[in-house]
Formats: structure tokens, sequence, C-alpha cells
């Protein structure tokens, strides 16, 4: 979806994000789900995730599963 149709939430990144703006930030939406965009294009796509699927994805980066891509 496109995150311009999105204008009513909080957008938030990480503190550790690029200083350059180039982020990815997420925001809660009413309907309990959670939204993702890139900071670069503020009106561009939203990719939108259930809480149980942003919340395996955020374990999995505590967990290391992602180090290698850095």
């Amino acid at each position: 979806m496109s995150a311009a149709l999105l204008p009513d939430v909080r957008w938030r990144k990480s503190g550790r994000s690029n200083p350059n703006g180039e982020c990815v930030e997420l925001a809660d939406l009413p309907d309990g789900q959670v939204a993702m965009r890139n900071s670069r294009f503020p009106t561009g796509p939203a990719l939108v995730y259930t809480k149980a699927e942003i919340a395996a994805f955020i374990q999995g980066a505590k967990d290391g599963d992602f180090d290698d891509l850095t």
C-alpha cells in the first residue's frame, strides 16, 4: 500500500539510524498491524505486517540471525 494513504500514523525510526536520513520507519496502525516504509520515500510504498511477524523479525535481529548481512 502507499504510505501516503496512512496520514494519521506516527512514523518512528531507530536511534541507530543512518544520520543521512536513509532508514526504515515503522508505524502502529489502528487495526493492530505495523507498517514499514523507507524514510527517503515517505509517500512511497509501505509494507504492512502483523504484530506477530514484526515480533519474529525483531527477535531474529536481536538473536543475530541477520548479522551476516552487515
